[in-house]
């Protein structure tokens, strides 16, 4: 069974410094039809105010990634750590048993673009964890690269959940297939650009469900950039 989730159908909230679009259910936007999809919790879209950002919050046994499409995030928490996130750069925060963190747009005069994403840990009351990687854009051009995953396959984040994220550009005559063992599911995210998934033609902020399929295939690609997600 295949199931697009329209970019217009998401939730929606522009706070001035902030313009954000929940594909499930998140803050003041609730959807009982769309509160997930198996682990997969959160996907955020969203653009950030130059100079502007969330200050000191806490979170708790949620695995959180972030990924930038556009501009830098400055991240800091209560573990010590302080990084900047750019475009490339993928990082993962396993809130465990609790931690508080502050994100910025360090930019002067541009907006920040990026997705939040949380997935449901299968273990609770953790220590908290941080870990960032870099991954260059040809190791993802016309294919799946693996970047999280619950054993650190393929140098990898490693994620407290038996989920995998892949993420790849694709442009022209660029294809890629990813096979999901029986049981498995996908959730495929179209970051930016416009690709053709499983015979259905997605753009920018669409969704797309996959379960009982033997594959995901992404073909026709303008300028996409997409994340696919294999679930249990």
């Amino acid at each position: 069974m295949i199931t697009i989730r329209p970019a217009a159908e998401r939730g929606h909230a522009n706070h001035g410094w902030l313009d954000t679009f929940h594909t499930f259910s998140f803050a003041n936007y609730y959807d009982p039809d769309h509160m997930g999809f198996g682990p997969l919790r959160v996907i955020n879209d969203d653009r950030i105010a130059a100079g502007r950002g969330f200050g000191t919050h806490g979170h708790r046994d949620m695995e959180i990634i972030t990924y930038v499409l556009d501009g830098a995030v400055a991240h800091k928490d209560s573990m010590g750590t302080g990084s900047t996130i750019r475009p490339g750069d993928v990082q993962r925060m396993s809130a465990g048993r609790g931690v508080l963190h502050s994100e910025f747009n360090p930019q002067p005069d541009a907006p920040t673009h990026l997705l939040q994403i949380w997935i449901e840990p299968d273990v609770t009351g953790i220590a908290p964890e941080y870990e960032q990687k870099s991954f260059d854009a040809a190791d993802k051009r016309g294919k799946l690269r693996q970047v999280a995953s619950p054993d650190g396959a393929d140098d990898s984040l490693r994620i407290h959940q038996d989920a995998r994220l892949y993420v790849g550009l694709f442009d022209g005559a660029e294809a890629a297939d990813l096979a999901l063992a029986a049981g498995r599911r996908a959730w495929v995210h179209v970051a930016r650009g416009s690709v053709t998934v499983n015979g259905r033609a997605l753009k920018a902020g669409d969704g797309l469900a996959l379960e009982g399929e033997a594959a995901v295939q992404l073909r026709d690609g303008d300028a996409a950039e997409v994340l696919v997600f294999d679930l249990p």
